[in-house]
């Protein structure tokens, strides 16, 4: 940028420089926190965004180069219907757990290739779909059948 332009710009970075804050807090608002407690009672916290309309389920992950490691995104169907993700366009592997009304994990789907259009099916209806990076689920222990707590589950 060259010097005139910065001049120009001085009076208004304080401003700016309040809304990228702003921004930044609304970002972190965002986040919600949900819990996997394992069948042998083993408790795993995690801050995810989640993605309650269409739009924000078709964007989901694409385009992201990296995740942190107690982070994910968690798909909101708002209805019970059997449901498949595919990873076009999404750069990072990821463990996919599809996830009944009742927050029972039915399905995990670890470890799905990058850019890859092969659709992945939940198997059975879900409510949900959690995506994580890629071998959380067995670094961590979570299985099917482990129980997913979040409010989109206390419907």
């Amino acid at each position: 940028m060259s010097l005139p332009v910065l001049q120009r710009l001085r009076p208004v970075l304080p401003a700016l420089a309040f809304f990228v804050l702003i921004a930044g807090a609304v970002y972190a608002q965002a986040l919600e926190t949900l819990s996997i407690t394992s069948q042998g009672g083993q408790k795993q916290t995690f801050r995810v965004e989640v993605a309650r309309n269409d739009a924000d389920r078709a964007q989901g992950l694409m385009y992201r180069r990296s995740m942190p490691a107690d982070q994910g995104m968690l798909f909101d169907f708002g209805r019970v219907e059997p449901v498949s993700m595919w990873m076009q366009n999404t750069y990072l592997s990821l463990d996919m757990l599809f996830i009944r009304p009742d927050g029972t994990i039915a399905r995990i789907a670890a470890n799905t290739e990058p850019l890859s259009t092969r659709t992945i099916p939940s198997g059975e209806p879900v409510l949900a779909v959690l995506e994580l990076n890629a071998g959380t689920a067995a670094r961590l222990g979570i299985k099917a059948g482990d129980r997913v707590e979040h409010p989109v589950f206390k419907r």
